[in-house]
């Protein structure tokens, strides 16, 4: 398995909704997370199996720490 993660800091969840389901042939695995206000972190739904959302999750820190912490 390899990881491209994207940022999609910025675009609206209308825009990543519509961008899937025009490419909803190409998506193997999905999942939403929500923050609230107060601090927890709740998820709202996936269809991954625990690994790929761990995987995924390990992805998106991996671009995280590249992008802010090795580039200042």
């Amino acid at each position: 398995m390899t990881s491209g993660v994207e940022s999609l800091h910025g675009t609206e969840p209308a825009e990543i909704f519509n961008s899937g389901l025009e490419n909803i042939d190409q998506i193997e695995a999905v999942a939403v997370a929500v923050q609230w206000k107060n601090g927890a972190i709740t998820t709202g739904w996936s269809n991954c199996e625990a690994r790929v959302l761990a995987f995924m999750l390990m992805a998106i820190d991996e671009k995280f720490r590249r992008d802010y912490f090795h580039n200042g």
